[in-house]
């Protein structure tokens, strides 16, 4: 990034302290995983599991493997954090600065470690999945990475984070709303608890970006039009499990059948952000941003079209085994 961009988040710490760390809780003041689990310590901690398992023996595979693809995104963390800590402008330099771009970077990667946490060892008890196969997914995709083609960059990683934790926030909340339909009230908490941290989180992101569109509009509305050129991707677009190298996709259009995560929820995750940042009010463009403004302001009827078409392909969907339910066979 250039100098001048750099200065920018460097100005910005004052407000970032007032503004983006009042999004962090206390630890004190946090769940944690133990709250939504049997407990071990206790004499009633057998009893709780069978409990647990006998509500999870009434949820479908194919929930199954979107809650399994959902918990391997949440324990990627390790790649999230690093991305955040190379950001130009941003980087943590010791790995325990005060500046308030460190400290945000670590306290959110405390609190989503949490998410993984939970999703993982509810799943170990429920007895309904292949553990050993899940756990060789998550090494994998950590081995691996992932690329959102940021390029070190704050505008498009910010941009890439507000969309995402919107995205994940919806996510986690139709995921709950399907395990209360399925009878399984506790785990819809698990998943709306999560939900509510990745809302919060969101908040951070999207008020980052604000500021950005406020003190720099050409150089934010270029980095959307940026972004939303190359696509965003989800995190763990690079999974593989050992034996399907299209494991991401396929768990992509269970998730998008089960209406956890769809076409739709893309438009309207941009279409929420592009109101939020006020991209077509943006008065006082250069040529290069009002092409950019442009462009995002007609994209979303674009992916509107978009989706009628993925609800003709998940018609014409094919079943197949998934290495996370023991090779049991699920409708794409």
């Amino acid at each position: 990034m250039p100098p001048e961009k750099i200065e920018i988040f460097k100005s910005m710490e004052d407000w970032a302290k007032k503004n983006v760390l009042v999004h962090l809780k206390p630890v004190e003041n946090c769940w944690q995983p133990q709250d939504f689990l049997p407990d071990a310590a206790s004499d009633g901690f057998e009893e709780q599991v069978r409990e647990l398992r006998e509500r999870a023996r009434e949820i479908p595979d194919d929930y199954f493997v979107a809650l399994v693809g959902s918990m391997i995104t949440e324990e990627a963390l390790p790649t999230y954090q690093v991305m955040l800590n190379n950001l130009d402008g941003l980087r943590d330099e010791t790995g325990s600065s005060l500046t308030p771009w460190a400290i945000w970077t670590r306290a959110w990667t405390a609190e989503e470690n949490r998410h993984g946490d939970l999703l993982n060892k509810y799943l170990y008890l429920s007895g309904r999945v292949d553990m050993k196969r899940i756990e060789k997914t998550i090494q994998y995709l950590i081995g691996t990475g992932m690329d959102p083609r940021a390029e070190n960059s704050p505008y498009l990683l910010f941009i890439y984070t507000s969309f995402q934790e919107r995205a994940t926030s919806i996510s986690h909340g139709n995921t709950g709303r399907l395990a209360k339909a399925h009878g399984d009230t506790k785990l819809a908490q698990i998943c709306g608890i999560i939900a509510s941290d990745e809302k919060r989180h969101e908040a951070a992101y999207t008020k980052i970006m604000e500021k950005l569109f406020e003190i720099d509009p050409d150089g934010a509305v270029l980095a959307l039009a940026d972004m939303m050129r190359k696509r965003i991707t989800m995190p763990a677009h690079l999974m593989y499990d050992g034996c399907d190298v299209n494991i991401f996709f396929h768990y992509s259009a269970v998730v998008q059948r089960l209406g956890i995560y769809t076409a739709k929820d893309y438009s309207d995750v941009l279409e929420f952000l592009v109101g939020r940042w006020k991209v077509e009010k943006m008065t006082g463009l250069s040529a290069e941003g009002r092409r950019a403004q442009d462009y995002v302001c007609r994209l979303i009827p674009k992916l509107r079209r978009l989706e009628e078409r993925a609800g003709e392909r998940a018609e014409e969907a094919l079943t197949i085994p998934f290495s996370w339910i023991s090779d049991r066979l699920v409708k794409l």
